[in-house]
């Protein structure tokens, strides 16, 4: 029997068919390069299991900092590492336009979700591969959530988002100077991730692989 991929047309199966192709047309690598780099994306966040729920929403309440830690030093270094791979033609990016109005709107949402929800959409998947039902609750309520924004954007999401600013980068602003404010950038933002104290949270899980004498509900 042949199987045949429709990559055309507006059903289900042709939209998801579609998704692949333009995956594997927009220059990111093959598709098992970029399963591969997410399977290793996936194994970093187990590792540091930074989705956990005590994680994210620890660092909404400012009493556990390795996700900024994670985050200022994944920004530092790949900040300096992308911006000359681009420099020197070995990848591409996408600058998106600064919306100030949709950004502070949008931002709040982000925050507050997260919050709430103790997963960001990086760590979602992760946890629903482990089995979080709640999650996937979580997960489908987003997938609704950008089925809304899709079908009103044009009559509701884009007056409310205001209007676009262009499209800003920081080595912009200083012509000339590029490379010098990009390194001093990310070496900044990579000594901040540095200097933060080391500040956990541990749910039941975690503090029951830990001995007695490290756990520190019990110190």
């Amino acid at each position: 029997m042949d199987i045949v991929v429709k990559t055309a047309g507006d059903d289900f199966f042709s939209r998801l068919a579609q998704m692949f192709e333009n995956v594997i047309h927009q220059g990111h690598g093959s598709l098992a390069l970029v399963f591969l780099i997410g399977v290793i994306f996936g194994g970093i966040i187990q590792y540091t299991r930074v989705d956990k729920f005590e994680k994210i929403a620890g660092f909404a309440m400012l009493k556990d900092t390795i996700v900024p830690k994670m985050l200022f030093l994944a920004v530092g270094l790949t900040s300096i590492a992308l911006y000359f791979m681009i420099e020197a033609g070995w990848a591409h990016y996408h600058v998106k336009p600064i919306i100030w109005q949709g950004l502070i709107i949008g931002g709040t949402l982000f925050g507050i979700s997260m919050a709430i929800f103790g997963k960001c959409p990086g760590t979602g998947p992760v946890s629903i591969a482990e089995g979080r039902i709640d999650v996937l609750i979580g997960a489908i309520g987003g997938l609704l959530g950008g089925l809304v924004f899709t079908l009103y954007y044009d009559d509701f999401f884009k007056p409310l988002m205001g209007t676009s600013a262009g499209k800003l980068t920081l080595p912009k602003l200083f012509p000339g100077h590029e490379h010098l404010v990009v390194l001093i950038f990310g070496i900044i933002v990579t000594l901040i991730a540095i200097v933060i104290p080391k500040v956990e949270m541990f749910d039941e899980a975690d503090l029951s692989k830990l001995p007695d004498d490290q756990r520190p509900d019990r110190v």
